[in-house]
């Protein structure tokens, strides 16, 4: 089993159904670090991924401005944090370390702006290699995860 994986994705619908294809691997207390430029498809995945898990996808705005939006009503609940505005963000003062530690899903866009680096996590870098089309690299860091490491790379063949 590989630690990483590489696909590409052409448009929203090809980046949500790989989220989708992901989320239906998931069994809850995953945590997921995005990373990308702005506009690469970060909240896009997390549209995918709430559709996944049976949430409904229209629901997922990019939270910026309030830092944590939960969605439920799903087969698991979904946290989805965005760190942007952050130069570094301390998950205990924040109270995020409960969230991250629990029993949903946590998707974190600028996972990397925490003080703390996350434990046991499945790390997605979404890059621009055209104007349609996106390159999606998944390391998975720690011991969990070969469920979804192996969806994606089902998906990369």
């Amino acid at each position: 089993m590989s630690d990483r994986v590489v696909l590409e994705t052409r448009g929203e619908s090809g980046t949500r159904a790989v989220a989708g294809r992901l989320a239906r691997e998931l069994r809850g207390g995953e945590r997921i670090g995005l990373s990308g430029e702005l506009g690469a498809g970060k909240t896009c995945f997390v549209r995918g991924l709430a559709e996944g898990l049976g949430i409904p996808p229209e629901r997922v705005r990019s939270p910026s401005f309030p830092i944590l939006l939960p969605y439920d009503g799903g087969r698991l609940p979904l946290y989805h944090i965005d760190l942007f505005r952050l130069q570094e963000a301390d998950a205990e003062v924040l109270g995020l370390r409960e969230i991250l530690y629990g029993d949903g899903v946590c998707a974190v866009e600028w996972f990397d702006r925490l003080s703390e680096p996350m434990e046991d996590f499945l790390e997605l870098s979404l890059t621009f290699v055209g104007s349609e089309t996106r390159r999606l690299v998944a390391v998975r860091h720690g011991l969990g995860y070969h469920a979804a490491m192996a969806a994606l790379q089902e998906l990369a063949r």
